[in-house]
C-alpha cells in the first residue's frame, strides 16, 4: 500500500468511527402521557345538518384515551433543543382530511416553512377557517375532491374548523425543531437522536392545556418519562 493510499484509509476510518461514536452516544426518550385524576364523562355532540353524511351526533374528540389513561393526540416537545442535531424531524408536508363531517388526523405536525394539504372526502361542501396569531389567517370553500394545500411559516398550535358543521376541530402544530412528537392510541411517544443532558419535556393537548416535567438523556437508555395531565 502507498503511503498516500494508507493516509486515505486512515482518514476513512477516523470519519467512520466519529459517525459511529455519535450514532451510540445519541439517546432516546420514550414515555406516556397520561390523565391524573377520575376520568372526564365522554361527552356527545349534536349533528344538526347534513344527517345523511354526518349521522345525527358526534363524540367529542377533544381527548381521546386508552382504557389505560393514557391520552392520544397530546403534542409533546423539547423545551430548548439541542443544537447540532437533527432528530426525526416531522415531515415537511402532511395530509388532514375532512372525512365523515370530522378531521382526521386531528391533530398534525409540520414544520414551519412546511405545508398541510387539506382533503375533503364527503360527499357535501366544508371549508376550512382559522385566525392563527403568527400565520396568515385563511378561510376557503372546499367541494367535495378539491385538496387546498396551506403553508405555514411560523411556529404556533392552530385551530381548523369548518363554519358549516360547527362541532368539527382539527389542530395544526407548527413545529420550530425536529424534536417534536404525537402520542399514538396508547399516549406513547419517542423522541430520538438527543446527545446526554437534561431536558425538558412540553406536553399540549387541546383540552387539558399544557405541563412539563424534566428527564435526563445519560446511562439508561432509553430515557423513561411519563407526563401527567390534570382532567378538567
Amino acid at each position: 500500500m502507498t503511503p498516500s493510499r494508507a493516509v486515505l484509509v486512515g482518514v476513512v476510518a477516523l470519519v467512520m468511527g466519529l459517525a459511529t461514536l455519535h450514532v451510540a452516544s445519541a439517546g432516546t426518550i420514550k414515555g406516556a402521557v397520561v390523565l391524573k385524576g377520575a376520568t372526564p364523562e365522554l361527552r356527545k355532540l349534536a349533528v344538526t345538518i347534513d344527517q345523511y353524511v354526518c349521522g345525527k351526533e358526534k363524540n367529542a374528540e377533544d381527548l381521546l384515551m386508552s382504557p389505560q389513561g393514557g391520552i392520544r393526540n397530546a403534542v409533546v416537545w423539547l423545551d430548548k433543543p439541542p443544537t447540532g442535531t437533527t432528530g426525526g424531524a416531522p415531515p415537511a408536508t402532511t395530509t388532514m382530511d375532512q372525512k365523515d363531517c370530522s378531521f382526521a388526523p386531528r391533530v398534525v405536525i409540520v414544520p414551519a416553512g412546511g405545508r398541510v394539504d387539506f382533503l375533503n372526502s364527503d360527499r357535501l361542501l366544508h371549508n376550512l377557517h382559522s385566525t392563527p396569531s403568527a400565520n396568515p389567517p385563511f378561510n376557503r370553500t372546499q367541494p367535495r375532491g378539491r385538496t387546498i394545500t396551506i403553508s405555514f411559516s411560523q411556529p404556533e398550535i392552530i385551530r381548523v374548523t369548518c363554519d358549516l358543521h360547527s362541532w368539527m376541530r382539527g389542530w395544526v402544530v407548527v413545529a420550530d425543531h425536529p424534536f417534536y412528537a404525537l402520542t399514538d392510541a396508547d399516549g406513547q411517544f419517542t423522541l430520538q437522536g438527543l446527545p446526554p443532558g437534561r431536558y425538558t419535556l412540553r406536553a399540549w393537548q387541546e383540552r387539558l392545556g399544557t405541563t412539563s416535567k424534566d428527564v435526563m438523556v445519560g446511562d439508561q437508555d432509553p430515557a423513561a418519562v411519563t407526563l401527567e395531565m390534570t382532567a378538567r
